[in-house]
């Protein structure tokens, strides 16, 4: 008998499964993948993410790993283009974007050290059930191997398919039309800032990653999918040309590192997050086009956010219903916002009163850094400096 059954070992399962452990609870943490592996993913950590990571000990090892610092961003829509600095805000003064293989198994072996069970290659094939609450899963071990386990509450952190969810019955609260499709791949050394580029319809996004290579995204317009998807590379490769004729000459003097990766399923809704003996984290119970690419944050700040409220309660049930009853609540303010503005970048239109604002702030660097400090989650509102602050009303909003 577990306290807690975690099922999916990224970037929301594994630290649900440490900070539960590291409250003495009896964990067992299940994943269908060997580690460490990669998952399709942005990449990029932003702050309230990598304040996590520091506050659980660690960004240092990240660090470690040689994920390379980002401290410039360039953003460029149409014939505007801003620069500017990432701002130093609580001893932090760059932003990450690890490779999945390096961060995932960095937090797998973050929880079985605070003393969580993992069994990799294990997959859930069912719910056990006492009544109408869960008790339990059924998996298929390593070996080929059934096992029935049980625990006080099952959380499921297995992605935007999560079986956890259907088996559990979960029904969406909001659902938005799928808005783009994504493209990418990685070269090598061809940026160090994080550079992102829009155009007409198309966005491209590049920043450092591990191994001394460069991510590099494309975003094309979800009605395009099936033209893209026919001849994927030549379309993501004239989409860099075209919409960021910069980063195509480095390109053109570089290597492709691996094959292109790509989706045309970036489905947007948050899901019913709990019920009796369950509840849902990251993608599992909220999934957004990658456009604005919190989902990384957004899954250590739900892990953190769960393992916090329901950590304390898991031996009464009465309190466990109302801490997962307030998990709902605070993952809806803190995840609707951020919901709000992607499905409105995510439309890759800019209206032109948003260009006449661009270039006002384009000249003047205390603006620009404003603007990207914001509008890339790069520092809260609150740790603005005083001067900034006072530029900014109460919701973030340019004055």
């Amino acid at each position: 008998m577990y306290d807690v059954i975690v099922v999916g070992a990224r970037c929301a399962g594994s630290p649900t499964a440490m900070l539960l452990a590291r409250q003495g609870r009896r964990v067992l943490l299940l994943d269908s993948a060997d580690f460490p592996s990669d998952t399709m993913s942005t990449h990029h950590v932003h702050r309230p993410g990598l304040e996590l990571l520091r506050e659980w000990g660690l960004l240092d090892r990240l660090l470690d790993t040689g994920c390379p610092p980002v401290t410039r961003i360039v953003y460029q829509v149409e014939g505007v283009r801003l620069e500017g600095g990432v701002l130093p805000s609580e001893g932090i003064s760059a932003t990450y974007a690890p490779r999945r293989r390096v961060l995932d198994q960095l937090l797998v072996e973050a929880a079985v050290e605070a003393g969580a069970e993992f069994r990799p290659r294990s997959r859930v094939t069912g719910l056990l059930w006492d009544g109408d609450r869960v008790v339990g899963v059924r998996h298929r071990s390593a070996d080929g191997g059934t096992e029935e386990v049980r625990a006080r509450l099952v959380v499921g952190a297995d992605g935007m398919r999560s079986t956890v969810a259907r088996r559990a019955g979960a029904v969406m609260e909001t659902e938005d039309p799928t808005l783009n499709c994504a493209y990418y791949t990685y070269w090598e050394g061809v940026t160090g800032d994080l550079e992102l580029y829009h155009r007409s319809s198309r966005f491209v996004g590049a920043m450092p990653t591990h191994d001394g290579a460069a991510l590099v995204v494309c975003y094309f317009p979800q009605e395009q999918y099936d033209e893209v998807r026919r001849d994927s590379l030549a379309f993501y490769l004239e989409s860099v040309r075209t919409t960021a004729p910069e980063l195509w000459e480095r390109m053109s003097g570089s290597r492709r590192t691996e094959r292109l990766w790509g989706t045309g399923a970036q489905l947007n809704f948050f899901r019913e997050p709990y019920g009796e003996g369950w509840a849902l984290i990251g993608d599992a119970g909220h999934h957004k086009d990658s456009m604005t690419g919190t989902g990384i944050s957004d899954a250590l700040e739900q892990a953190d956010l769960l393992a916090r409220l329901v950590g304390p309660h898991l031996r009464d049930d009465a309190k466990l219903g109302s801490a997962l009853e307030e998990f709902a609540v605070e993952r809806r303010r803190l995840l609707d916002p951020r919901y709000a503005v992607t499905l409105e970048s995510a439309r890759l239109s800019q209206a032109y009163e948003r260009m006449e604002e661009l270039r006002w702030i384009s000249q003047d660097p205390d603006s620009t850094n404003l603007f990207l400090a914001i509008a890339l989650w790069m520092v809260r509102q609150e740790d603005l400096p005083e001067w900034m602050r006072e530029r900014t009303d109460g919701g973030g909003e340019h004055r």
